[in-house]
């Protein structure tokens, strides 16, 4: 049976209204209970578990005040309730691949924990910027059905001596207690090489404090996830505390044509010529040409016309190239 600290621990996540943690730990008596042969106790329990989250809708398990952050995590938490799933995102068969297994762990994240093990959570997204990283972060809590929060490295960095650390701490407590999607954008500003010779001794007490939280055991298994666009700063002793480390490209041919078909609906497009389109949007990055598409479809829907030709679309994109070559003159 289940000893005095989890009806203890269970009591009090009730009475705060988290409802995450209170399943969460309705979870692990089942798993327990599992283990020491009493099948059918468990299988009563998972079965409890699931009609109370449905009774309660998707988002029971979400309580309201934590689409909004308070107290200590006021500004260090964007919330984002995500309103894309994997399939809205175009992503090479590789990373699609390994994200859905990735997902399956964390959908069958009790089955993994009756036998001892605990699902993937943590991973690294490198590439290019405008390449889908945040995009699939959001994807990844659409698919869980999980709020998403976007850790605020302004407001998280101070020039404090010990600040940012208990900042991180905050964080990370916050990643144990309600169940979620933790996003680290521009994660080289945390993961930069403790070595490096423009850093400072703060830097590297942040990093070996990252270092630490992440090997810390959690029972909400909330997916962290940190992404960059410059991994060669990022450093070492952070590959092996991740899960998994996925990289995106820049879009292929192929990708090209999906992102201009997905983001031209609903407009009509009859014998497009790829060719130019691809030629055009050739060194663009997947959010460049979205928005190229986007302005054509916004300036159709301005005109009163319902559809578009190959040219209007290779001129949006002949305008990306050209802010693109701008941004990089002055640069």
């Amino acid at each position: 049976m289940s000893n005095a600290k989890q009806i203890l621990a269970m009591l009090r996540s009730r009475a705060e209204g988290d409802d995450a943690q209170f399943y969460s730990i309705a979870l692990q008596v089942a798993a327990s209970e599992a283990r020491q042969g009493h099948r059918d106790t468990a299988n009563e329990l998972r079965s409890a578990v699931d009609a109370a989250r449905g009774a309660g809708g998707v988002k029971a398990s979400i309580p309201v005040s934590f689409a909004a952050p308070r107290g200590d995590l006021e500004g260090l938490l964007d919330y984002r309730d995500p309103v894309v799933d994997l399939q809205d995102v175009i992503l090479s068969a590789s990373v699609c691949e390994r994200l859905n297994g990735m997902l399956l762990q964390q959908r069958k994240r009790d089955w993994l924990r009756e036998h001892g093990k605990v699902p993937s959570r943590s991973l690294l997204f490198v590439g290019p910027p405008g390449s889908g990283k945040t995009m699939t972060a959001e994807a990844i809590a659409g698919e869980l059905k999980l709020p998403l929060f976007i850790i605020r490295l302004e407001t998280l960095i101070t020039r404090y001596m010990g600040e940012t650390a208990a900042k991180l701490r905050l964080v990370f407590d916050e990643t144990r207690r309600r169940r979620g999607v933790y996003l680290f954008d521009e994660f080289d500003a945390v993961g930069g090489h403790r070595t490096a010779t423009n850093d400072v001794a703060e830097m590297r007490r942040v990093l070996n404090s990252f270092l630490q939280f992440m090997e810390e055991k959690t029972s909400t298994d909330s997916p962290i996830i940190a992404a960059t666009n410059h991994p060669e700063l990022l450093d070492r002793a952070l590959l092996r505390r991740f899960d998994d480390v996925l990289e995106f490209e820049m879009p292929t041919a192929a990708q090209i044509r999906a992102v201009i078909k997905a983001n031209l609906k609903p407009l009509k497009f009859q014998r497009a010529g790829w060719a130019a389109i691809e030629q055009a949007a050739h060194g663009l990055s997947q959010a460049e040409v979205a928005r190229a598409a986007d302005e054509v479809v916004k300036t159709a829907i301005l005109e009163q016309r319902k559809q578009t030709t190959t040219q209007e679309v290779v001129a949006k994109l002949t305008e990306r190239q050209a802010m693109r070559t701008a941004f990089a003159v002055k640069r």
